[in-house]
């Protein structure tokens, strides 16, 4: 395996709207990387992201709503906007962003599954593991749609 071609792989799985699950296929069609090598790149280089995204939204968010009185009032905003309609997340919790990551659609991927774990308040704790569920479920249907075109093909 190619170390620059790993980490190109790793980096581009990391990015929004890319994410593994658009990064695998050509991973695995170039010949550069067998299926298995693909998935595990593809889905390490988009849980990475996860991790910091979750630690450092609500820092960030803070920091900037104490120095700026736009922040602020967007923040507030933000909050009272949309935790007054988070009766899904208070019914279904952390559990609701599994899916959500899962669906391999646009604009559903981890990055957004962040955002939301940030705005209705999801802890670290629960939401890390439910988002890397998701991923895993997305990089595990991509890896295996890839895998029975090449087979079609052949």
């Amino acid at each position: 395996m190619d170390l620059h071609a790993a980490l190109l792989l790793i980096i581009s799985s990391s990015l929004p709207f890319i994410e593994a699950r658009y990064t695998i296929p050509p991973a695995i069609l170039s010949g550069q990387f067998t299926a298995p090598e693909a998935f595990l790149l593809g889905f390490t280089g988009n849980v990475v992201p996860v991790i910091v995204l979750l630690l450092l939204l609500e820092p960030i968010s803070i920091f900037l709503a104490e120095r700026s009185a736009f922040f602020e009032r967007f923040f507030t905003w933000l909050f009272n906007r949309t935790r007054r309609h988070s009766a899904r997340f208070e019914k279904w919790g952390a559990l609701a962003l599994m899916p959500f990551v899962a669906v391999p659609l646009p604009v559903t991927g981890a990055w957004t599954a962040c955002a939301a774990a940030f705005v209705f308040g999801i802890r670290f704790r629960y939401a890390l593991p439910t988002i890397a569920a998701g991923i895993l479920i997305a990089a595990m249907a991509t890896t295996l749609t890839t895998i029975g075109l090449i087979g079609g093909f052949a």
